[in-house]
């Protein structure tokens, strides 16, 4: 049998990286269009000189982790403006209100069987099944360093901002149970769930050559992040607008990742060995 068949494509380690990887289109990853980018670039071939490839990308890393707690703190600020002028909070009863319509017995166990997908005993199986298998079909270090690394920042952005605003839940009457009690701004559930499935699609799509393939992956973590916000509304465990706001931050949060590993693939084309 041709093992070669169930090899990915561009091959595996390093060398299927320097290969292989490329974002839907068929662009390198490690190209830089902008001037802003290509200073990045600069900046992390420069650190990749003197550290390799491997810790500057861990030390990217670690200065995005930085830069989530900060972004937590700026968008806390927005968010506060917005809900004390209504706005878009506007739609957090409303939206409380026809969940409600929507629950019977059957529908609300599947909702919470969902929901425990995201939460602290589901997603970090999810993560590590995700990260042991990319591991190993890449024969590669950077699943095991990028996908720990991307929740690491997804956990201290919902840690630090929990705290910050101390956000009541929806009433308990109004919500199913089991029922939570930490601070409703913002929903962990969703943004680590955006930022687990989005830097795991991420990964998948640099590999797959198919468009359609690609597509379909990225519609596959989308509906996994939509869905598992919109269960946390449906249960009555957090308010929308925690909802919207853990998405823009997780969204955030998984373009830095996302643009340090770029960085590191820039280093590694230059520094290959």
């Amino acid at each position: 049998m041709d093992s070669s068949k169930h090899k990915p494509p561009g091959g595996q380690g390093v060398a299927g990286e320097l290969r292989g990887d490329r974002l839907p289109g068929g662009r390198d990853p490690a190209s830089w269009h902008s001037r802003f980018g290509r200073f990045l670039a600069s900046a992390a071939e420069k650190a990749g000189d003197r550290l390799g490839p491997n810790p500057t990308l861990i030390l990217l890393l670690a200065a995005g982790v930085i830069i989530a707690v900060v972004l937590t703190a700026a968008f806390a600020g927005v968010y506060d403006a917005v809900t004390e002028g209504d706005g878009v909070a506007e739609l957090d009863h409303p939206m409380l209100a026809y969940a409600k319509t929507l629950r019977s017995p059957g529908v609300d166990l599947l909702a919470t069987a969902y929901t425990d997908l995201g939460g602290t005993v589901g997603m970090p199986i999810l993560a590590v099944l995700a990260t042991v298998t990319l591991a190993w079909h890449r024969r590669s270090w950077t699943p095991v360093i990028l996908i720990p690394a991307a929740a690491l920042g997804s956990l201290l952005m919902t840690v630090s901002g929990k705290p910050f605003f101390g956000r009541s839940r929806p009433a308990l009457s109004d919500a199913v149970p089991p029922y939570e009690h930490s601070a409703s701004f913002p929903s962990g559930h969703a943004l680590n769930s955006i930022v687990i499935a989005g830097i795991v699609a991420y990964l998948i799509i640099l590999r797959l050559r198919s468009r359609r393939g690609q597509y379909l992956t990225i519609a596959a973590a989308g509906c996994f992040a939509l869905l598992m916000g919109l269960s946390r509304v449906f249960l009555g465990h957090h308010w929308f607008t925690d909802v919207l706001a853990a998405w823009a931050l997780g969204a955030a949060w998984l373009a830095v990742v996302i643009t340090a590993h770029r960085m590191y693939l820039t280093v590694r084309h230059r520094t290959p060995h």
